[in-house]
C-alpha cells in the first residue's frame, strides 16, 4: 500500500524529470526560487496585514484575560475563609461560578476559531498575491519556473538551490508594486 509520503515522493520525482528532461534535449530553462513566507513578512502590505492580525488576536485575548480575572475573583470570593457565606448563597456563586467557566470556554473557543479562520483567509488573499508577483519576475526576467523553497514548518521543496537563483527580494519589489 502507498501512503502519502511515498506519494509526495512520486510527485517530485515526476515533476523533476518533467523539469530535467528538457535540459537533456537541449533546451534550457531558467528557473528561481523565492522563500514566500520571507516575501510576506518584508513586504509593506504583508507587514500591515501582520500587525492588523496582530492587534485582532490581542484585542480578543484582552477579553479572554479580563474574563480569566472575573473568574479568579469569584473563586477567590469562595474559597475566602473570612466570609460568612450560607449554604444556599454559596450553591448559587458556585452555579454562577460554573456559568461563567462554560461561558469562557466557549468563547476562547470561539476567539480561537475565529483568530484562526482570519488567518486562513489572510494566507489565502496573500498567497495568491505573492503568485501574481513571481509570475511577474519570472516574465520580465526570462524565467520558466520559479519555486518556493519552503520553510522547516512546512514541506520543504527546495533542499538545495545556488543564492544566484533566489528571486525572494525581486519578488518582495514587485509586490510592493503591485500591492501599494
Amino acid at each position: 500500500m502507498i501512503n502519502r509520503t511515498n506519494i509526495i515522493v512520486l510527485v517530485v520525482l515526476w515533476c523533476t524529470v518533467q523539469w530535467v528532461a528538457p535540459l537533456f534535449a537541449g533546451a534550457s530553462a531558467k528557473v528561481g526560487v523565492m522563500d514566500q513566507q520571507l516575501i510576506f513578512e518584508r513586504s509593506k502590505a504583508g507587514k500591515a496585514a501582520l500587525e492588523d492580525m496582530a492587534g485582532y488576536a490581542q484585542t480578543r485575548q484582552k477579553i479572554i484575560s479580563s474574563d480569566e480575572q472575573e473568574l479568579k475573583e469569584l473563586q477567590q470570593a469562595l474559597e475566602d475563609p473570612n466570609a460568612k457565606l450560607t449554604d444556599a448563597v454559596r450553591q448559587e456563586k458556585e452555579e454562577q461560578l460554573r456559568g461563567k467557566v462554560e461561558a469562557y470556554q466557549h468563547r476562547v473557543q470561539e476567539f480561537n476559531r475565529e483568530v484562526q479562520q482570519k488567518r486562513g483567509e489572510m494566507v489565502a488573499e496573500y498567497s495568491r498575491k505573492i503568485a501574481a508577483a513571481a509570475q511577474a519576475v519570472a516574465q520580465k526576467e526570462g524565467y520558466a519556473a520559479i519555486l518556493d523553497k519552503g520553510n522547516d514548518s512546512m514541506l520543504r521543496i527546495v533542499l538545495y538551490h545556488q543564492a544566484a537563483l533566489d528571486v525572494t527580494e525581486l519578488v518582495v519589489k514587485e509586490f510592493d508594486r503591485q500591492n501599494p
